[in-house]
């Protein structure tokens, strides 16, 4: 987040783009995330304020155009160093729902500090936990798909120690008002890193709806790369 000068790093996140398994199928808007991202040091994070971050944020002013608000970076780790793929002038979905809730700071200050130009460089206090998120996407996704179909389980996965966010989701009363349950709208719904992709999937487990389908392997590579460094 930045006020065109100064910039406060969010927690990192890692986005799963492909449709299946093990990174196959075709590119989706993303089947989930997790957050942050252990790819993500201090160090890197400091590499892409230095090397991407503030060299934007001054090019965009010397034009003319100093840029307020998210400046999302969607960028690829590689043995050279962070590279960008896309910059967003808004947060990113799925990557959101698993940012967020690991803020400790208050974000509305931060926003009216970064709309008046008062925000110091650095980083957002954080929680000291892990969020995963699962997109389950209507059967089809991301080629033709129908909407319309009943979701079941919302009150169950309520219940248990998780979050569920809905986002193509439309309730009973806003276009069929004889419907009882919230329908699949056609779009994609959603502490520590070990126990984090755990309590997501025995959320998953209290929801369906016809065709629905998501990847079982969020954020378990992560897990993996953990273990492993240990």
């Amino acid at each position: 987040m930045t006020d065109g000068v100064n910039a406060r790093v969010l927690p990192s996140a890692e986005d799963h783009k492909r449709a299946f398994d093990g990174d196959r199928g075709p590119n989706t808007g993303g089947m989930g995330a997790f957050s942050p991202s252990p790819l993500v040091t201090g160090a890197m994070a400091g590499r892409i304020l230095e090397s991407i971050v503030f060299p934007t944020l001054r090019g965009l002013a010397a034009e003319g155009r100093p840029y307020r608000g998210f400046l999302y970076c969607g960028l690829m780790i590689t043995a050279d160093g962070p590279k960008v793929i896309e910059f967003n002038a808004r947060m990113g979905d799925p990557e959101t729902q698993v940012v967020l809730p690991g803020l400790a700071d208050d974000l509305l200050p931060q926003l009216w500090d970064a709309a008046g130009g008062r925000i110091e460089s650095g980083v957002f206090t954080t929680r000291d936990d892990c969020s995963v998120g699962v997109v389950l996407a209507s059967g089809g996704y991301p080629g033709a798909f129908e909407t319309g179909k009943a979701i079941s389980g919302l009150d169950e996965a309520a219940a248990l120690p998780a979050r569920s966010s809905s986002r193509g989701v439309r309730r009973a009363g806003q276009r069929d008002r004889h419907l009882r349950r919230p329908r699949a709208d056609g779009g994609r719904q959603g502490n520590r890193l070990r126990r984090s992709p755990r309590r997501a999937y025995e959320a998953v487990g209290r929801l369906s709806f016809e065709a629905m389908h998501y990847r079982r392997d969020i954020g378990v590579r992560a897990v993996q790369s953990v273990a492993g460094s240990e």
